[in-house]
């Protein structure tokens, strides 16, 4: 996780991030001093649960403001494998930072860092864990077409990888494509929470609903109304007592009572308080970047 000191909403990312919307409180200092301790009583919070947090100070010096979204510049994966991805804002490109990927390298068994970063020189763009909702076990790649997704890089992701791309095109009510497909669903162990009626092609919807089905998860269809609350961006993690599924509580106060149950049969539910996180257009499942790497001997996970 990353602590911003200067957060603000990204100018550069508003046009195709409909999720997003301009700070409303009274000052500039005001909004990076919410952020900064609502990232702060997050991580505590998880931790808590027994999640272990590492936590990344940005003092604004390189003028990130999206920079508390780390899973969209790099990724981990089992076997000790990291991929660092072509960002489509320039600004955000800035957020890659040697020190995160040292520190995984001091933590954990990395074999090798795949830099996908140069295809931003060829206008081809993949953001991480934002623009893929990667299914680990079933080796699927979810991915909704947008900016921030290009196909060909894609492509050459799961290839790398060994995942089978799933790529599909969304609308909101407004016809705009969805800008992060890690807004529109969640895949945990056993269930998989999905805004199904955001994809238009009804037989495409449902080829992603088999697909998720034949991964033995129960499917929990989440609306347009509970997708703009951010029900979809939530994050399965593992806690001291078992799973946990962190999301913002804006997004859990959507969930009905009946989704809830559907959740708390394999997963409590943990809710982060992020509303000014949330004003730059993602929330609890785009401030945490994953690890899914051994840890080294004689260091606690």
């Amino acid at each position: 996780m990353i602590r911003p000191h200067r957060f603000t909403p990204n100018p550069q990312t508003a046009a195709d991030n409909a999720f997003q919307h301009a700070a409303d409180l009274a000052s500039a200092q005001a909004v990076a001093e919410a952020a900064h301790a609502e990232v702060g009583a997050a991580a505590q919070r998880l931790e808590h649960e027994g999640v272990r947090v590492h936590l990344f100070e940005d003092r604004g010096e390189r003028d990130t403001p999206d920079s508390v979204f780390p899973n969209n510049w790099f990724s981990t994966h089992p076997g000790g494998h990291v991929a660092l991805y072509p960002m489509y804002s320039p600004n955000r490109r800035r957020e890659r930072r040697g020190e995160v990927i040292e520190m995984l390298k001091a933590e954990y068994r990395v074999q090798d860092v795949i830099d996908y970063s140069g295809l931003e020189h060829d206008g081809l763009f993949l953001e991480g864990t934002g623009a893929m909702v990667l299914d680990h076990v079933a080796r699927v790649a979810y991915t909704a077409r947008s900016n921030r997704a290009d196909p060909v890089a894609l492509e050459r992701f799961s290839t790398h990888f060994n995942f089978e791309p799933m790529l599909f095109d969304t609308a909101d009510e407004a016809g705009r494509p969805i800008y992060h497909t890690n807004v529109l669903m969640c895949v945990a162990t056993a269930f998989a929470m999905v805004g199904l009626d955001l994809i238009p092609d009804r037989s495409r919807a449902a080829e992603v609903r088999a697909r998720l089905e034949e991964s033995g998860r129960e499917v929990i269809a989440l609306s347009a109304q509970q997708i703009a609350e951010f029900a979809g961006n939530a994050i399965e993690l593992s806690g001291r007592e078992g799973r946990i599924l962190a999301l913002s509580q804006r997004a859990a106060d959507s969930l009905s009572p009946a989704q809830k149950a559907a959740i708390g049969r394999t997963a409590r539910l943990v809710p982060l308080s992020v509303p000014t996180i949330e004003m730059a257009g993602g929330s609890v499942r785009c401030m945490i970047a994953g690890i899914h790497l051994s840890p080294r001997h004689g260091r606690v996970h």
